[in-house]
């Protein structure tokens, strides 16, 4: 059954997801604009998302938690490459400290999102994960954060004959943390950023772990400590220590990027000849560590303390590139036709992108599909009114455009306050080239072409992968920019969708204002 749905019952903000972004939106709500109702559907039974849901050996970010970690909040433990429970802790604590917690509905999943232009609001639809009832809550402003991918499923290619496999296989994404694999024999499928940290992880108890990759991917080290953060810690105010470390790598990872991107060649010979320093002379460097693309064009995987090149040169690892042929009932055929004997297999094959939670959108009756709108900034939908997604960076941390799309939300909602309008929406222009939202060549990436949105020719509908960039355009530029249209009446001519050769002019109207008051169910 669905339960009640009052007129009055109208929320300022809806956040869909507490993990990173989520508890980040709703404290910059809290800060910012600290008169909002606002709150919070999490389908999952606790705070965290990502650092909540992955639970295999060694979850650890891929990102320096001086730029992972919010702005508003210096991270204070030791490693700057944290640990998954770690960075749960730190979420929950940021939750905890600013009241937010009481404001999350947990076990409640979206599910659909209908826009009403007559009421100016979202009726969002949300199904209990316990008894599968229904829930509906009002809203002047949809703010999407559940990530990218899909919680449900990961991507799982099939292989030939796997079913006579008689130890066990595995998904980092679903991990059963009741399996042992102490003294067995383990082979990890895969080669980015998941089966990077697994593999000098459950080298430490395994009898021996091969890592079995179809192509290298490059493979950076990292220390797991940040010696100039400590040191300016002892010399400076928290703050202060936290503000600069965090510039700093921001900095130092924008010069490497561009270099990487500038001068591909001398970057690839330099990461290359890095990993390879750390292996022991006759290691195949050209066969296991030398992709077949350019630098960041895929993300670049990183270890702490080089790890996984410590495992591999101490022999408690082994890579092997090559392709799968077929599974046997003690191991794996590749085509090579070489064998390799296995108790265990982890199949760390990827994810399975998706947009805006996989919620139905649905604009006076009609769907809007993110593949069919172009990009706002990176974070608004044309043709959408009133709907924010959190959506990071890929070639940096998530936290930073996460940060940032949370600011530009309480400045826009500052200023639709201000001028007395109900409804913003971006409204993309006639002939404008759509091009593909992420500009990599990641499998995952390339897998969800007819998922994610397309970023336009010109601003402001480029996705520029870049803080500095982004800090100018979102939260320096202005609101009211001549794209950002307010109290517009969307229809199907103007959805500004990808390919569409004419739009007719913006219809106005006036909207009637409409009541916040406490949610109900």
């Amino acid at each position: 059954m669905t339960a009640p749905h009052p007129d009055d019952a109208v929320l300022d903000v809806l956040i869909v997801g507490a993990g990173l972004s989520g508890i980040g939106a709703a404290r910059h709500l809290q800060m910012r604009c600290p008169g909002k109702r606002y709150a919070i559907l999490e389908a999952r039974d606790a705070i965290g998302g990502t650092w909540d849901l992955f639970r295999y050996p060694g979850i650890r970010s891929d990102s320096d938690m001086y730029t992972l970690g919010y702005r508003f909040k210096p991270w204070r433990g030791a490693r700057a490459i944290a640990d998954g429970p770690s960075i749960r802790a730190y979420i929950r604590e940021t939750a905890d400290e600013a009241g937010i917690t009481p404001h999350i509905r947990f076990g409640h999943k979206v599910v659909s999102a209908a826009w009403d232009s007559a009421a100016a609001c979202w009726t969002v639809e949300a199904e209990r994960t316990t008894d599968h009832s229904r829930l509906r809550l009002r809203a002047r402003l949809l703010y999407v954060c559940a990530g990218y991918y899909s919680y449900a499923e990961g991507h799982r290619p099939a292989f030939a004959d796997e079913e006579r496999f008689r130890g066990r296989i595995v998904h980092p994404q679903f991990w059963d943390e009741s399996l042992d694999y102490g003294g067995k024999r383990v082979v990890v499928i895969g080669s980015g950023a998941t089966a990077v940290t697994l593999v000098p992880e459950m080298a430490k108890r395994a009898a021996h772990v091969t890592m079995l990759q179809r192509s290298p991917t490059y493979i950076v080290t990292r220390p797991a400590e940040d010696a100039i953060a400590r040191q300016l810690r002892r010399l400076l105010p928290e703050r202060l220590a936290y503000g600069a470390t965090r510039w700093k790598n921001v900095l130092l990872g924008m010069m490497f990027f561009q270099l990487a991107r500038r001068r591909p060649e001398r970057t690839r010979e330099k990461l290359i000849g890095m990993a390879a320093a750390q292996l022991a002379p006759g290691f195949d460097v050209t066969r296991h560590l030398t992709p077949r693309y350019n630098p960041w064009d895929q993300r670049l995987c990183l270890v702490p303390d080089g790890d996984l090149f410590g495992a591999i040169r101490e022999g408690r690892a082994t890579v092997e590139t090559d392709t799968i042929d077929r599974f046997t009932k003690d191991g794996i055929v590749l085509a090579s036709g070489k064998t390799l004997a296995a108790d265990t297999v982890v199949v760390a094959t990827g994810l399975k992108l998706n947009m805006l939670g996989d919620i139905a959108v649905s604009v006076d009756g009609e769907p809007r599909r993110p593949a069919e709108s172009y990009a706002y900034k990176g974070m608004m939908l044309s043709g959408v009114p009133n709907l924010v997604l959190a959506f990071g960076y890929t070639n940096a941390s998530w936290t930073l455009k996460a940060d940032l799309t949370a600011e530009y939300v309480c400045r826009l909602l500052r200023h639709m306050d201000r001028h007395g309008h109900r409804v913003a929406m971006a409204r993309a222009p006639a002939g404008m080239q759509p091009t593909p939202f992420l500009d990599f060549t990641s499998g995952y990436v390339q897998r969800a072409a007819t998922v994610l949105p397309r970023q336009g020719d010109r601003k402001p509908w480029r996705v520029y992968q870049n803080y500095l960039k982004d800090m100018l355009t979102i939260r320096h530029g202005r609101i009211a920019d001549g794209v950002l249209q307010f109290d517009v009446v969307p229809s199907s001519t103007q959805a500004g969708r990808p390919r569409r050769d004419s739009q007719g002019p913006a219809e106005t109207t006036t909207v009637p204002a409409v009541a916040a008051s406490e949610v109900q169910s």
